[in-house]
């Protein structure tokens, strides 16, 4: 046994090892894979892959004018000019919240997610409500109380359980197609200026082609490029040491292989006189490099706190439109990424619809919206999608967050460093993610059309909207339409329901959902509360603690999901199998036999090994065989 071995076994067999849940720790809900060394590598491809929301956040919210004051004059009515509006909101505040809120998921809820103040709704915050320099709608100080109101409705709402229940309520598909539309969410980021540069909004179509080098570019803003497309050498820099090696290194097993590639493209380039430096010759490049050989900088937080808020907001109007905003954007995005992201980590279950830790992750994200409010001054905190990329890297525990965590702890003290880190050291490693989180695509049911195009509408939009709360709005409106017409109509008459309505839709009944809570006898309104507030009610006074039957339906629902990640993986080495031969008999005859191993197969066998593994209470026509198929396609990203 190795020298990582040992620790990782060590780890595991302590009780911080039991408490995160490691593989081999004997806890009966253990996360096979986890080790201590992975999840830390794994919070270290997160952080790295989130450190660039120092420098974004810092730049949109500065904009808002923040806490100061503007002090007027005849030339520069808005302070445009006046320095002292960016002196403010940067680098501290948001490592700070993104430090606090991170930790508290991984400590409290033991989920692998990173957690920031989000882009888009920082962006509503300061430009839409607050205003550049303050000339907005409301004030800063409204549009802080407005947020901390959201988080204390978050909060409430977790409380009775109805977040948990928006969960549970989720069609399958849709939450299948937001997985997978985050995966082209992520790429559209890594191909974008925020990634390697090769995409850019264009006037007479919706996208170009990009990456010119700067003196080219049309719009600096966007990165369109008047000429020279594809010259700058960051691009191919990006692409290839970031991108093709990180993709080899991946291929043969390697790991670390995403913070490798995001390590060395760092490296070549923060030297500055070279082609692909992160610094050049430039005002804000001096200003960048000047500040990046500082290595230790930390900013004080003496203009963070309460007294930012202004508590006579609610009687505002406007700052209740807001407020409304910021509830549905939030309450949509945070639930489709924590659902995509516990997907993808291998923590969610079929069979209760819901992912371990929802309940305490819900909290700790209220709590972090409130903090983000009332003391640090910042748009709502919300789970980012990068976390995708930890947990590629093997994290499956909240100590892959805490990893992250201390990254953006250390970020407040070494912002020179980490703030850093060019974008196109990054972009290439979000690409190679999203395509890890297209697998769920394949269990979409694309033999009904009112399950299929619901998804693909949500799969869509949510990267071409630049938003994942729109894509989920599409997608439910057209599922409800499309599933509740026919429904109208079958109640005139059953010939008036679509073909496929009672063998290819997908089951979706409510009742049947709230039905399947029920434990211990549990009837009624009971039904709907969350499982620690029915323990509570029951009597059970260790409401926080799992239940021998919630461990066991915790464990039914990983088998379930094992299952069919093993059937999947049957069936498409049966189908590699079969091309295999294909290709051999055009060969030659003798080539399948010494391929094979025996004689020419017959009809018969060519079907076996194309057909799914049998499946236990399913239908028996070669359609629902090939249903099954698509069905059981792989979710993980796991190792």
């Amino acid at each position: 046994m190795g020298f990582f071995d040992n620790i990782n076994d060590k780890v595991a067999r302590s009780a911080v090892g039991r408490w995160f849940r490691l593989d081999g720790s004997g806890h009966p809900l253990q996360r096979p894979g986890s080790k201590f060394t992975t999840e830390l590598r794994a919070g270290t491809v997160t952080a790295a892959s989130m450190i660039y929301i120092i420098a974004v956040n810092a730049s949109i919210l500065s904009d808002s004018g923040g806490p100061c004051v503007c002090e007027s004059t005849p030339d520069d009515p808005i302070c445009a000019v006046n320095t002292a509006y960016n002196l403010y909101l940067a680098d501290g505040s948001t490592s700070a919240i993104s430090l606090i809120s991170t930790f508290l998921m991984g400590s409290l809820a033991n989920l692998p997610l990173g957690l920031a103040p989000g882009l888009g709704v920082n962006a509503f915050f300061a430009y839409s409500q607050v205003g550049f320099n303050g000339t907005g709608i409301i004030s800063y100080g409204e549009a802080l109380a407005a947020v901390f109101l959201e988080g204390l409705l978050f909060f409430v709402l977790t409380i009775f359980g109805l977040r948990q229940w928006m969960v549970r309520l989720l069609p399958r598909s849709i939450v299948l197609a937001i997985s997978a539309g985050i995966g082209l969410f992520l790429t559209i980021i890594g191909l974008s200026s925020s990634g390697l540069g090769v995409i850019a909004g264009a006037a007479s179509t919706p996208l170009e082609l990009a990456g010119c080098p700067a003196e080219y570019q049309s719009d600096l803003g966007t990165g369109a490029c008047a000429s020279h497309v594809l010259q700058n050498p960051t691009v191919w820099l990006g692409a290839l040491l970031g991108g093709l090696v990180t993709a080899i290194l991946m291929q043969y097993r390697v790991k670390g292989a995403l913070l490798y590639g995001i390590v060395l493209v760092s490296i070549v380039s923060w030297p500055r006189p070279t082609a692909v430096t992160q610094f050049p010759h430039t005002p804000l490049g001096d200003d960048n490099f000047a500040f990046f050989k500082q290595v230790v900088s930390a900013r004080g937080f003496s203009l963070l706190g309460p007294k930012n808020v202004d508590w006579s907001a609610y009687s505002n109007g406007k700052v209740w439109v807001a407020l409304i905003s910021f509830l549905y954007v939030d309450l949509l995005d945070t639930t489709g990424t924590m659902t995509a992201m516990a997907r993808q980590a291998s923590l969610y279950s079929e069979t209760e619809r819901d992912f371990e830790g929802s309940s305490v992750g819900f909290l700790v994200d209220s709590i972090c919206i409130a903090f983000s409010g009332v003391f640090f001054g910042c748009s709502p905190c919300t789970p980012f999608v990068e976390s995708a990329s930890g947990i590629a890297e093997g994290g499956a525990t909240g100590l892959t967050a805490i990893t992250t965590a201390f990254w953006f702890f250390i970020s407040i003290f070494f912002a020179p460093l980490l703030s850093n880190i060019p974008a196109w050291a990054t972009g290439s490693v979000l690409i190679i993610v999203g395509s890890m989180m297209m697998s769920s695509a394949v269990d979409i049911n694309w033999d009904f059309y009112g399950d299929s195009i619901p998804a693909f509408v949500c799969l869509a939009l949510i990267p071409f909207t630049y938003n994942i709360s729109y894509g989920i709005i599409a997608g439910l409106c057209i599922f409800i339409v499309m599933h509740n017409i026919p429904l109208l109509l079958g109640q005139l008459s059953p010939r008036l329901l679509p073909p496929g309505w009672d063998t290819l839709k997908e089951p979706y009944n409510i009742s049947a959902m709230v039905q399947s809570q029920a434990q211990h006898g549990t009837t009624g309104f009971k039904l709907l509360l969350p499982p620690w507030m029915r323990k509570l009610t029951s009597g059970n006074r260790r409401f926080w603690e799992y239940t021998p039957e919630e461990i066991e339906s915790h464990l039914e629902g990983k088998r379930h999901a094992l299952a069919k990640a093993d059937a999947a993986k049957e069936y498409r080495q049966r189908e590699r199998d079969e091309m295999r031969g294909k290709v051999d008999l055009s060969v030659g005859v003798h080539d399948v036999e010494r391929s094979s191993g025996s004689e020419h197969r017959s009809h018969d066998d060519k079907n076996e090994a194309i057909m799914f593994a049998p499946q236990p209470e399913r239908g028996s026509t070669p359609h629902d065989d090939k249903s099954d198929a698509v069905m059981f396609a792989p979710q993980p990203l796991r190792k």
